[in-house]
């Protein structure tokens, strides 16, 4: 039985998908078919509550829905979240830019393994392309997605939905290289002599530290004998 105006806006992808009777994964209820056609009725964080054609509800990982093509918005109106792979593709660019450049420095002896591991921490890149279609990891999102050339589409998550999503782990910007620091040699001056000892008469020698050199010895002439 179809509830009267249902519409679906999203479908179950191809592998099923697990399904919560509330927005925590401690209650666990009937799994969703394949390609069963749903309603997204609300979000909360990851979650997404859905609706079935015989008036069934639940919650389930609302990243993994497949959407169902509507029609384009009318001129003027708000337009909903693209799914323009090109940002992602630009981040996923200047991450490996930026690990390739760390590597050169490795290999040219500018970086040691320590500042190397330092410079490349939060780094995280995937990327597998087979001809028009593309296998993206977005960081920011703990996910996996499918790129046909024009569109963005979740593939694959590496955790359970979250009613917060923790905040995004993007990489650290790589820190700025320290200036060059130029040290002026300090000028130095005519050397001056130490002034001669001078103690008074009735005091004995003066207290020397250990000599610098050996002492010099008076050797007597040798006398020969005509």
């Amino acid at each position: 039985m179809t509830t009267p105006g249902f519409l679906p806006t999203h479908v179950v992808p191809p592998g099923g998908l697990p399904a919560w009777e509330a927005p925590d994964p401690s209650y666990p209820t009937v799994a969703l078919d394949a390609l069963l056609p749903v309603q997204l009725l609300e979000r909360r964080g990851d979650w997404g509550r859905v609706l079935c054609a015989n008036d069934w509800s639940a919650w389930v990982d609302g990243r993994l829905l497949v959407a169902v093509p509507q029609d384009p918005p009318a001129a003027g109106a708000d337009a909903a979240r693209t799914a323009d792979p090109r940002p992602l593709l630009a981040r996923a660019e200047e991450a490996l830019t930026r690990y390739r450049n760390e590597a050169e420095a490795l290999a040219a002896g500018h970086r040691d393994r320590e500042s190397f591991r330092d410079h490349t921490k939060g780094l995280r890149i995937g990327v597998v392309v087979d001809g028009e279609s593309l296998w993206l990891f977005d960081a920011a999102h703990e996910r996996w997605v499918y790129c046909d050339g024009a569109r963005l589409s979740t593939f694959a998550v590496g955790d359970k939905p979250h009613e917060t999503p923790a905040a995004p782990r993007l990489p650290a910007a790589a820190p700025a290289p320290e200036p060059t620091r130029v040290v002026a040699e300090p000028e130095r001056g005519p050397e001056k002599h130490r002034p001669a000892d001078r103690r008074p008469a009735d005091h004995g020698p003066a207290d020397h530290g250990p000599a610098d050199h050996e002492p010099t010895r008076l050797v007597p002439p040798v006398t020969r004998d005509e």
